[in-house]
């Protein structure tokens, strides 16, 4: 991203911003459960295999952090974000397994300026964190808190 930032008003509803690839290994998955989620079928495919998951598969929340940091590369790092004050929603819809590549993108819902805070945008958005045959494996409702353009000036649209 240059050095334009993405503001409030750059957030409109039915704007996309499409997530880079990334594959999740064997070492990834267990590193992850050992510390966050130690649960069979997430450090020992064996125990992955016989579980309902298929395999060894990454916690919900690996997929879920996985998932932030795509946020993350598709527009948070290049705007004006506040944060979040939550998650409204968060599904995962099918098992993350080793060797899996994710993608996806995320859309934005609705947007309004808030009302106590006039600076700031209150945006709501879907993530969907696919697999490559294109399934969704996640999906995650949230809102983002984005600053305002100052008055008169310059910044990105989309």
């Amino acid at each position: 991203m240059t050095d334009a930032q993405l503001t409030f008003e750059d957030f409109t509803p039915g704007r996309r911003f499409d997530f880079a690839e990334r594959t999740l290994t064997a070492d990834e998955i267990i590193a992850f459960a050992r510390e966050f989620d130690p649960q069979p079928m997430h450090l020992d495919e064996e125990a992955g295999r016989t579980s309902i998951l298929g395999g060894l598969a990454a916690s919900g929340w690996h997929t879920s952090a996985v998932m932030m940091r795509m946020l993350y590369e598709a527009y948070i790092r290049g705007s004006t974000s506040e944060g979040s004050p939550g998650v409204d929603a968060m599904e995962w819809k099918r098992p993350v397994l080793a060797g899996d590549t994710l993608g996806g993108h995320c859309e934005v819902l609705d947007a309004r300026v808030s009302r106590s805070r006039p600076e700031i945008g209150i945006v709501r958005m879907r993530a969907t964190v696919t697999n490559q045959r294109g399934e969704t494996v996640a999906l995650c409702e949230y809102i983002n808190m984005m600053r305002l353009a100052e008055k008169g000036a310059d910044h990105a649209h989309g």
